[in-house]
């Protein structure tokens, strides 16, 4: 009798060991598979605002993706680079020995091309929410066919400021002053001057500087002194607002036009934002846009973070879907080596069209550069609004 009653507690125990399998959290249905999306990025440091912003949103898209009756789950592993490569390079490591199947790559450009030629080596997919330089998806102009992007590449970001600043008709005369020791800046300042030619822009002034500087006076003076009604700014926040600051002690008021890097201005603690009114920035994405996933996502986000979400965000947001969807779409599951999932996510990327935050009908090239239209905002009240 004791025998028997050992072997039925046996019996018991399996079954309900069988039913808790799966690992779906408690969400959708038993046969929903977690598949472990991994990525870095600054959560220290001066550019934490970016990483901060990527981890928050790539966190609530999973949050809400693994409350859905569905068979694609996740479990996201965020981990800290400080916009260092040496940094991003240990993460991937750790990731690697945690299991990645997918990833959000890193957050700014610098780590991203660190570690991009390991995911190559080792066939894993990975899309980085905000990493724009070339650099990040080749080297020498080889692709690597695994790596892609959810932003705007650096060049695309030079043609499309000077397309906006000619057809909005913003100024007559343009400086700028841009971060020679950076691929970023360096990428969007030369073909914004390629494309200002064939658009007939009046480039006046073009000053360059380097990591640390602080003191952008004699660049302000030259552009005023030559005129320029526009200054772009195709660089990073900290020095954006350092420039903002030194122009008004300056009475230098042109219109100043920044890219993605500028966004999180706001955000510059010490930084007098009235300083930011009527500043231009070109991104896919506005917080007060009326269409109804704007307002959801942005409204979300509020309410969990307390703050109105960057470009940054919104792309994170995006990148997670577009994964979602992609593994759907490919029937992917979670017992799957990383490099089959690899494999199928490219086919799936380069032949889908995805509608986000960041645009609709957004599509990919075999190069991993995506194609989406962009937006410019001007800083209103403290706030970004749709220029248009």
């Amino acid at each position: 009798m004791k025998k028997l009653f050992t072997l039925l507690l046996a019996v018991l125990l399996a079954f309900g060991m069988t039913g808790c399998s799966g690992n779906n959290g408690g969400n959708g249905g038993e046969t929903a598979t977690v598949f472990k999306l991994g990525g870095s990025g600054p959560l220290s440091g001066p550019a934490a605002i970016y990483g901060q912003d990527v981890y928050d949103s790539a966190k609530l898209a999973v949050e809400e993706i693994n409350a859905l009756d569905t068979d694609v789950k996740f479990e996201l592993n965020f981990l800290d680079d400080a916009h260092d490569p040496e940094q991003a390079i240990s993460c991937y490591g750790s990731l690697k020995d945690w299991g990645m199947q997918v990833s959000l790559l890193a957050v700014t450009s610098k780590p991203c091309a660190a570690v991009a030629p390991l995911y190559k080596e080792d066939n894993v997919f990975a899309i980085t929410p905000s990493g724009s330089s070339t650099t990040v998806i080749q080297i020498d102009n080889n692709y690597y066919g695994n790596v892609f992007q959810m932003c705007f590449t650096d060049p695309n970001q030079g043609i499309a400021s000077a397309d906006y600043i000619a057809d909005k008709n913003l100024g007559t005369k343009i400086a700028v002053v841009y971060q020679d020791d950076i691929d970023y800046s360096v990428g969007i300042y030369e073909k914004f001057v390629e494309e200002a030619a064939a658009k007939k822009l009046n480039i006046v002034y073009a000053g360059s500087f380097q990591n640390g500087t602080n003191e952008f006076g004699t660049y302000l003076q030259n552009a005023q002194a030559a005129g320029a009604d526009v200054v772009f700014l195709p660089i990073y926040y900290t020095e954006a607002s350092m420039i903002l600051t030194q122009a008004n002690t300056m009475g230098y008021k042109p219109v100043f036009y920044g890219v993605d890097g500028m966004d999180g201005i706001l955000s510059v603690e010490g930084f007098d934002t009235a300083l930011a009114e009527g500043v231009y920035l070109l991104t896919p994405f506005a917080a007060d846009a009326t269409d109804d996933l704007t307002v959801k996502y942005v409204t979300n986000f509020k309410n969990k973070y307390g703050r109105t979400p960057t470009q940054f965000a919104a792309d994170a947001y995006d990148t997670v879907y577009a994964l979602y969807n992609a593994l759907t779409a490919a029937g992917c599951k979670a017992d799957m080596s990383a490099s089959d999932i690899c494999d199928a996510l490219v086919k799936q990327f380069t032949s889908m069209s995805f509608d986000g935050l960041t645009g609709a009908g957004v599509t990919w090239k075999v190069t991993g550069e995506v194609s989406k239209s962009p937006k410019a905002v001007v800083i209103k009240n403290g706030t970004y609004v749709s220029a248009e």
